[in-house]
């Protein structure tokens, strides 16, 4: 088993403060990981030094092999290529139409000509199940899934291999939140031959359950359990169980 993300020993402290302590597990590349956990246990922080914009206070982070902290500005810009994002309220440019959101990484990472940019496009939010009408629109006049939809196409402009996601249903309600988390998985089918590894950042334990491959609960910047699903679901652990009852 390959992986696409490894924390060896990672610690990060902010003064006095450790927000994350000697965390040394791996994720599994080509599967769904969600990081759970209660408010303030650093599952933030952690999603951060993924994607480096934080560097480990001691111990190492290596992505797709890379050791990040050895990249410099221009290495690490390049580098995020390899990463789609979905954001938490989906971080559009409200500027700009549907269609230009989701060309925008094409055009500034890449040489695509117009007509490649537009056939992608077109592909893109069609894969994602937008409706035409909405593609020349602004992302105020579509609704928060929709929305949601628009951002997704967007992160899979640059074809990723490491899809994070940041909290991807707050503030949805259960229909919502339903698809969304449908479009999750089958997004991550769809793109199972890049191998696409996806990593998301949740407090929604049903979802949790019903769309991953592996769980990994955060609390207090430690490292409570790292398993799968299944064995997941199955914890003794009094802090595993309490976070359950109190969530399902």
């Amino acid at each position: 088993m390959s992986y696409a993300v490894e924390f060896n020993h990672l610690t990060k402290t902010f003064g006095d403060h450790t927000v994350l302590n000697s965390l040394d597990f791996n994720i599994h590349e080509g599967k769904i990981t969600t990081i759970l956990g209660f408010s303030g246990a650093g599952k933030s922080t952690l999603l951060k030094h993924i994607l480096g914009v934080h560097h480990p206070t001691t111990g190492q982070v290596k992505v797709l092999g890379q050791d990040l902290k050895d990249l410099g500005d221009a290495q690490m810009r390049e580098f995020r290529t390899n990463f789609g994002m979905l954001f938490q309220y989906s971080a559009l440019f409200d500027s700009m139409s549907n269609y230009e959101n989701v060309a925008f990484p094409m055009r500034e990472f890449t040489k695509m000509s117009e007509n490649e940019i537009h056939e992608k496009v077109i592909r893109l939010m069609t894969q994602v199940n937008l409706e035409e009408i909405s593609f020349h629109k602004l992302p105020s006049e579509i609704s928060g899934g929709m929305r949601k939809r628009v951002g997704l196409a967007r992160a899979l402009a640059l074809e990723p291999k490491v899809m994070l996601y940041d909290e991807p249903t707050t503030g949805l309600d259960p229909i919502t939140t339903h698809m969304v988390d449908d479009l999750i998985r089958t997004t991550h089918k769809n793109n199972a031959q890049v191998p696409m590894t996806s990593i998301i950042i949740s407090h929604d334990v049903a979802a949790t359950l019903r769309i991953s491959d592996y769980v990994a609960f955060l609390e207090k910047g430690k490292m409570v359990e790292h398993s799968s699903v299944e064995e997941f679901k199955k914890s003794q652990n009094p802090v595993i169980k309490r976070f359950l009852e109190l969530s399902l």
